[in-house]
């Protein structure tokens, strides 16, 4: 089963033939809302938005273990991630579609892993590659043949929020070798490895980051809502030829 985890500008899947939802439990808490099981052409999907499907809930404020566990215990073997970033890099506009190959983790006071607590043990996953290999593949080759364009590696650097960033944070990352802002890509990334799950992010640019493009005073907010709603339109579009 193909899991879909949706985040800001995606709290539905359009596309998909809903059969049943469930309200999951799980010993991390309750994750973002129920589940959302259902059907895209011939593949079995599971969907669940990352900020609640009223958008409730702030980035550093979502329960990214229960969300993970919740499609794992669904039967979830691959997720893929649709998150809304910030442009670092001047190769990429608002608009355009990444998948980020790496990730660097700017985060502080996350549950960032289920190995913690009295009496578990230490586990060190490896992560030198934080994405799936096979999952970007096939999200580049669904891209490809559905004719939509997405730019193949980035670094994407995650933020605590929820506040944007300063300039001179921005400055400070694309300094450290990141392409990308956003405040969701840790942990949900670090949870997936420790439990086996083939994960991969479709970022989605919904703005210039701070101090960059038209974002050199401040960034246009009222831009960012059609900005997404074309994006996503296109985001389904690699979804649904994912799913065949």
């Amino acid at each position: 089963m193909l899991a879909i985890i949706g985040g800001s500008g995606l709290s539905k899947l359009g596309n998909m033939e809903v059969t049943r939802r469930k309200v999951a439990r799980t010993p991390y808490g309750e994750p973002s809302g129920a589940l959302t099981f259902g059907r895209i052409g011939a593949c079995d999907v599971v969907f669940l938005a990352r900020h609640g499907y009223g958008h409730t809930i702030a980035p550093h404020e979502v329960n990214y273990r229960a969300n993970l566990w919740a499609l794992k215990d669904a039967g979830a073997g691959e997720v893929v991630s649709i998150a809304s970033v910030g442009a670092i890099s001047s190769t990429l506009a608002p608009g355009a579609l990444v998948l980020p190959h790496q990730v660097i983790d700017y985060t502080w006071g996350r549950h960032a892993t289920y190995f913690e607590g009295k009496g578990t043990p230490v586990n060190h996953i490896d992560f030198t590659e934080p994405y799936s290999r096979g999952l970007r593949a096939k999200l580049v080759a669904a891209a490809k043949a559905c004719g939509e364009a997405v730019s193949e590696q980035g670094v994407y650097a995650a933020t605590q929020g929820p506040r944007l960033e300063t300039a001179a944070e921005i400055d400070r990352l694309g300094r450290d070798g990141a392409d990308l802002v956003g405040m969701t890509g840790m942990t949900e990334a670090a949870l997936a490895r420790e439990i086996s799950l083939e994960y991969a992010a479709l970022a989605v640019v919904a703005n210039y980051a701070a101090g960059r493009g038209d974002s050199q005073r401040a960034v246009p907010l009222d831009k960012i809502g059609a900005v997404l709603e074309e994006a996503m339109r296109r985001v389904r579009r690699i979804i649904e030829q994912l799913c065949k």
